[in-house]
């Protein structure tokens, strides 16, 4: 039982951690740091928000000895937060392809971004506990 509350504990850490994270850093919740370019969304909000919690299942879910399933969850969290965030200040993304291509381009595809991620993060947490239920 005190092992259950630990892995819950957990995961509730790492979900309110990535949230908290994840939302200064890409200016979906306003500090003093960052000063998002791109207007928020609520859509913005609602792939921060699944991205988060996915996570926090996904590690209440891992066990370290079994085999594991971290580069998907990694590409889930990666197409996550480009989905979320503001693209334009995203210096990777600036320099590989330019403001204009950016916004033109990249902009209008991040909320499929986000629902493939948010799938990817979600199919995953589904698949181990398909895998681990034995009652199923």
């Amino acid at each position: 039982m005190a092992f259950a509350r630990r892995r819950v504990g957990k995961g509730l850490a790492v979900s309110v951690g990535a949230f908290v994270l994840f939302g200064v850093v890409t200016g979906l919740i306003p500090n003093g740091f960052y000063v998002r370019m791109v207007p928020r969304t609520p859509l913005d909000y609602l792939f921060l928000t699944l991205t988060a919690v996915l996570l926090g299942l996904y590690s209440v879910q891992r066990v370290p000895e079994e085999e594991r399933n971290d580069g998907a969850a990694a590409l889930g969290t990666v197409g996550g937060f480009l989905a979320f965030g503001c693209p334009i200040c995203n210096v990777v993304l600036l320099a590989l392809f330019g403001s204009s291509a950016l916004m033109t381009y990249f902009d209008p595809l991040r909320p499929v971004l986000g629902v493939v991620a948010v799938g990817l993060l979600g199919g995953l947490v589904y698949y181990r506990h398909s895998r681990s239920c034995e009652t199923c």
